[in-house]
């Protein structure tokens, strides 16, 4: 998600980006970014492949980066029973097999750094969970709208590369080292417009579009990260913000196909808010696993169970104007849960089984912990987990098969 900073920049499109397959410029969201050592472990299953043809989603997960955070300041959660326990157990106990991982280069204080990513690593992998990653490449929230170069790292092309390949190679092999291997990696956060800007920012300002420079960033940092995984590589994962949108994906994937980028797993956020309706949704990935032969999986979700403000701090989602589906999924508990329903019976109805899953964005994210030091949380009116920390229904989404 892109940062609350970012939420001003509408889908109105830019001027700086690229036609849309000849029908116009690609619209471009930004909205919700920030929004917001180890013991070694053994005996870490590795992830099975999907079957061809099969409708079970294998992937059915959380992003909790925030989790800790949250902790430490008090919050507390319980699962629908009423019972008090770890956010990541209630949603494993729901039946979630992942848990995605943010990692920052060098954020403020208490946010996810490598140190902080092991540690939630640890945590997810006794709860049963597997490990998706996901690196931003950046010193704090990285998003369509920005993604600049950490400070302190090389800002020409061949140094950078060889920074990205090695950073990459080190935080993968720091996760494999403490028996708690990385399943999936993303090659940066919501990449549709490049990464560690200006060297790989595809449309600036000046009309260009560095595809080859940023495609160069791209294999290095997936050289780096089989590297770092030795004999067990992960499968890697390029991850948009381009839910809805068929023609935005096809110009995105279209180019690094013709790149030679090599990938296993097209991602997508999808924020109907943002991105459409659950139909344009579908005609998407269909679309996809068709044109490219790529399984494809929801990286980025969620969607209001109210309109009210948990913390003061004015959430990003205040009325239900933008939800293209309303009348089916008002902004309720029950209407939440009918979302993430209506989520699943797309992504299993995906030719081939190729319909991977898809993961919660924070659903963990309730008041408490703001989206940068001193700033509030914007979609505390998106969890799956009310103003107290209860558990809301629409985490039985997360069921076996």
């Amino acid at each position: 998600m892109p940062s609350p900073r970012a939420a001003h920049d509408t889908a109105s499109g830019s001027p700086h980006t690229p036609p849309q397959n000849g029908s116009g410029p690609v619209t471009r969201r930004t909205v919700l970014t920030a929004a917001a050592g180890g013991l070694a472990l053994t005996g870490f299953a590795a992830a099975p492949a999907q079957a061809r043809g099969s409708t079970a989603l294998s992937v059915r997960g959380a992003d909790l980066s925030f989790l800790p955070q949250l902790e430490e300041v008090g919050v507390t959660y319980r699962d629908l029973k009423g019972r008090v326990r770890p956010a990541e157990r209630i949603l494993a106990d729901a039946g979630a097999t992942y848990q995605r991982i943010r990692v920052w280069v060098n954020p403020p204080a208490g946010y996810t750094d490598r140190t902080r990513a092991l540690l939630l690593a640890r945590r997810a992998h006794r709860s049963g969970l597997r490990i998706v990653l996901d690196p931003h490449f950046c010193d704090f929230w990285a998003d369509p709208s920005k993604q600049p170069i950490p400070a302190g790292w090389p800002t020409t092309l061949p140094e950078l590369s060889e920074k990205v390949r090695t950073y990459t190679r080190d935080l993968v092999r720091a996760f494999a080292a403490q028996g708690t291997p990385v399943d999936i990696v993303q090659m940066g956060n919501e990449i549709t417009a490049g990464i560690l800007w200006p060297v790989g920012q595809l449309y600036p300002a000046d009309g260009s579009q560095r595809w080859s420079e940023f495609t160069t960033l791209l294999k290095a940092g997936i050289t780096g990260a089989r590297q770092g995984a030795g004999r067990r590589p992960p499968r890697i994962m390029l991850h948009i913000d381009r839910g809805g949108k068929l023609g935005d994906t096809q110009w995105f994937f279209d180019n690094i196909v013709d790149r030679q980028v090599p990938f296993d797993i097209i991602g997508q956020s999808y924020y109907p808010m943002w991105h459409g309706s659950l139909a344009d949704l579908q005609a998407n990935l269909n679309d996809s696993v068709t044109r490219y032969g790529k399984p494809v999986l929801v990286a980025e979700t969620s969607y209001p169970w109210t309109l009210e403000d948990g913390d003061g701090y004015e959430n990003l989602i205040t009325d239900a104007s933008g939800l293209p589906d309303v009348e089916r999924f008002p902004a309720t508990p029950a209407g939440q849960a009918g979302f993430y329903e209506a989520l699943r019976d797309v992504l299993t109805g995906i030719p081939g089984g190729q319909g991977l899953g898809f993961l919660a964005w924070e659903p963990e994210w309730i008041p408490g912990v703001g989206w940068e030091p001193g700033a509030g949380a914007p979609n505390d009116n998106l969890t799956q987990f009310d103003f107290t920390g209860r558990a809301l229904p629409s985490i039985r989404a997360y069921r076996r098969p």
